[in-house]
């Protein structure tokens, strides 16, 4: 398998695109299924052993949360 470029995307949604994705990513959490989702013109598959995380961080004119989901690529 040919090894993936690096990349840092950042891609804002709608408020009902965002809720329809963070929905279909509950129901494959709450169903220990994967999840798929197209991110910027490509296509990621995310395994049903990711490790979910919720991450908060705060500056000086803004504060963010991100809900991450990670996993290794070699097992």
């Amino acid at each position: 398998m040919a090894k993936k470029e690096e990349r840092d995307i950042e891609k804002s949604y709608s408020k009902s695109e965002f809720v329809a994705k963070l929905r279909r990513l509950a129901a494959a959490i709450e169903n220990d299924d994967s999840f798929e989702i197209q991110i910027a013109g490509e296509r990621i598959y995310v395994p049903k052993r990711a490790i979910y995380n919720i991450e908060h961080e705060r500056g000086e004119d803004e504060e963010e949360i991100e809900f991450q989901l990670k996993w290794s690529l070699v097992d």
